[in-house]
């Protein structure tokens, strides 16, 4: 059994790392390979290009990447040629996945997408091409398999794998001590996004928020973690020229650690709200693109909310501010309230735990199930 295996950006490596597990519980003999970060590769994966390649944002950002994108991609489409796979899994990254699943699935090669585009949310068409190009799309929410049945491509709504590793209770004073925090400290984490580009964008608005919230909260501790050292390198610019009086704590990683030491969280729309709701911390969502992005996205969305918990729960949970909405005029009352209304933190942790509970599946191996019930 061989397995052809795709992942765009870091979460997709996450996601493939689980997946690679179950399915070689039920394939051990099986071998894969194609694109993945250093988990998948840990996990036995063949990488044919770095992850790094493929992790590009943005209609307009991904342009200058365009030619390089479309040679890997051709790379890849001979290789599974000459060598059919007896599976191809794209996991996530549309855009790149989509494409070369079509063409695969021409070849007769039974393909899979993990992680659900976000036709729902906008350009509601390209159903019609997911399924060209798919023999079974797996979704990690509930209301995404319900829009692919409605449409009548094959699906499989598995959970999310987040879900299952994130413990339903979350210690607190456990995250505290591993980094160095006061027990009674008020902090605030703010994630202004794993990508270079994201931290580039949100990492002086979440800065001047900040500040912002200290004159008003005099107490108040900032934590911020880095996912890379070019993205630490940004951040700590910012923080040079923009905050030299704040008491902020900038850590390696450790992303869901530093939430869950939060009392509340200031984060880039993305993943990481998912997280945030799995450890129960009320949060504010923010996000920007650039301005050409932005203008096209406004023209083809037909949702009013982008945040992952407000969409999960179908009402506005957590306050959200896209673009121009996104300034520390808004961002920083929405912070306030938060941590000046206890009884309502309570009530929103409780919403969060309602819904973890309805996200923990099992999903890779479920995932890995319905996999197997595709190949028979």
């Amino acid at each position: 059994m061989r397995i052809a295996m795709l992942a765009g950006e870091l979460s997709g490596d996450i996601l493939g790392a689980g997946l690679l597990v179950a399915l070689r519980e039920i394939y051990p003999q099986a071998c894969f390979e194609g694109i993945g970060g250093e988990r998948m590769i840990a996990q036995g994966l063949r990488s044919l290009f770095p992850l790094e390649a493929l992790s590009v944002m943005g209609l307009v950002e991904v342009l200058g990447h365009l030619p390089a994108l479309i040679r890997i991609r051709w790379a890849l489409y001979q290789c599974f040629k000459a060598t059919p796979p007896d599976l191809f899994v794209g996991i996530d990254a549309p855009d790149f996945n989509l494409p070369l699943e079509c063409c695969l699935r021409t070849l007769g090669i039974p393909t899979v997408h993990y992680v659900s585009p976000s036709v729902w949310a906008w350009r509601p068409g390209r159903v019609r091409k997911i399924a060209r190009a798919v023999d079974l799309m797996l979704t990690l929410f509930p209301f995404e398999a319900a829009f692919y049945r409605n449409h009548g491509v094959p699906v499989c709504y598995v959970g999310h794998p987040l879900a299952d590793e994130i413990p339903l209770v979350t210690d607190r004073a456990a995250a505290r001590l591993a980094l160095g925090l006061a027990p009674s400290a008020t902090v605030l984490a703010l994630l202004p996004g794993s990508r270079l580009g994201e931290a580039q964008r949100l990492g002086a608005l979440f800065i001047d928020t900040a500040r912002w919230l200290r004159r008003r909260w005099p107490d108040i501790v900032f934590t911020v973690p880095a996912a890379t050292t070019r993205i630490r390198a940004v951040l700590a610019r910012l923080l040079r020229e923009r905050a030299a009086e704040l008491s902020v704590i900038l850590v390696d990683g450790r992303s869901r650690e530093v939430m869950a030491a939060a009392d509340l969280v200031l984060l880039a729309s993305g993943t990481a709200t998912l997280e945030a709701l799995l450890l129960k911390r009320p949060m504010v969502v923010a996000y920007k693109v650039a301005p050409l992005t932005a203008w096209i996205a406004a023209r083809l969305v037909t949702i009013s909310r982008f945040a992952l918990p407000n969409l999960l729960a179908g009402q506005d949970l957590v306050p959200e501010f896209i673009q121009d909405a996104a300034t520390v005029e808004n961002l920083g009352p929405a912070l306030l309230n938060l941590l000046k209304d206890r009884a309502g933190c309570v009530r929103l942790e409780q919403e969060f735990a309602a819904l973890h509970e309805g996200l923990r599946r099992d999903a890779s191996r479920q995932a890995a199930a319905a996999i197997a019930g595709l190949l028979g």
